[in-house]
């Protein structure tokens, strides 16, 4: 080739403007979850997972951390390297919750916002042979008695929170059992460790349901009846606590992951949460999937934030 033609084919290559690809993960991506296999967390980040590869690309390995009510999985994500290889679930409002207490080894600042996955309403649970049938009857009961127990997923997490708004509103007092986690508190219920919980639907909907049900459902909390459940009445209805509350399950990132791995993650959820084959598994499972995209988790975050100094810590003083 002639010295003229090489000077033009590198002039050429020269002016070609080299455009960056856009960031795609390099492997497995770590998916953290704070609650041991099984819990309603564990089951929701796994049936996303294996139906968000496809738009992700690589297979995400969900890496169950429970321990301290999530304490354990939360300080092991936000220490992650914030190069969007790990990403994880935090739960609202235990994870502000938990900020607010002292020592807390991480603050709401330490988490980047991806998206929000499930928004699951608080209900009121017994065994389906309790002989309470209604919670007006339970609320009767425990104020004659004074000592029912109550399993809760950890000292000052979301189902104890439950709990508390519950008999503050209502005007009884109760024994919080603490367990390690929604799973093992509900594993108390049944065998007969406690007399009621305060639960998500999405973890008892489906044993609350048929001819042979694990659990019975009492109430809700909710200004509405929930259509899955129409006979069963709102905790507003019976003059006790009459706002919503529940839990929100949302994907994040370490503080400092880079925009752009934010914007793939956001875009490739997204895909995923409004695929009509990915709806209809979560409604089977009896999970009520709530698209946010960051900058609306961080609004959320922010608000539960507020939420959890301001009212919630008021529940727990003596």
């Amino acid at each position: 080739m002639n010295k003229k033609l090489v000077a033009l084919f590198a002039g050429a290559a020269m002016a070609i403007p080299m455009v960056a690809a856009a960031w795609a993960p390099q492997g497995d991506v770590t998916m953290i979850v704070a609650y041991k296999a099984g819990s309603g967390t564990d089951t929701g980040a796994r049936l996303l997972a294996a139906d968000a590869e496809k738009n992700i690309g690589q297979t995400l390995v969900v890496t169950n951390l429970p321990g301290a009510g999530g304490r354990l999985g939360w300080t092991q994500l936000t220490r992650a390297k914030p190069d969007g290889q790990t990403i994880g679930f935090i739960n609202l409002p235990s994870f502000t919750t938990d900020v607010t207490k002292p020592g807390c080894p991480y603050k709401v600042t330490d988490v980047t916002p991806i998206v929000n996955h499930l928004l699951e309403t608080g209900v009121v649970v017994v065994r389906a042979d309790s002989p309470y049938q209604t919670l007006q009857q339970l609320v009767d009961a425990a104020k004659e008695k004074g000592n029912l127990r109550a399993s809760t997923n950890g000292v000052e997490k979301s189902n104890h929170t439950a709990a508390q708004l519950l008999a503050k509103s209502a005007g009884f007092k109760y024994k919080a059992v603490p367990y390690g986690g929604t799973a093992d508190q509900l594993l108390a219920l049944r065998q007969g460790e406690v007399t009621f919980s305060c639960a998500k639907l999405g973890d008892v909907a489906k044993l609350s349901e048929g001819d042979n049900p694990t659990y019975r459902i009492l109430g809700v909390f909710s200004p509405k009846r929930l259509s899955e459940f129409p006979n069963v009445p709102t905790l507003g209805e019976l003059g006790f606590y009459p706002n919503w509350y529940g839990s929100a399950r949302a994907i994040v990132a370490p503080k400092g992951t880079p925009k752009e791995v934010i914007d793939f993650y956001v875009e490739a959820f997204k895909k995923t949460m409004e695929d009509p084959a990915t709806i209809a598994r979560h409604e089977k499972s009896g999970l009520s999937m709530a698209f946010m995209d960051n900058e609306e988790l961080a609004d959320l975050i922010k608000k539960q934030e507020i939420f959890s100094r301001d009212e919630i810590t008021q529940l727990y003083k003596k």
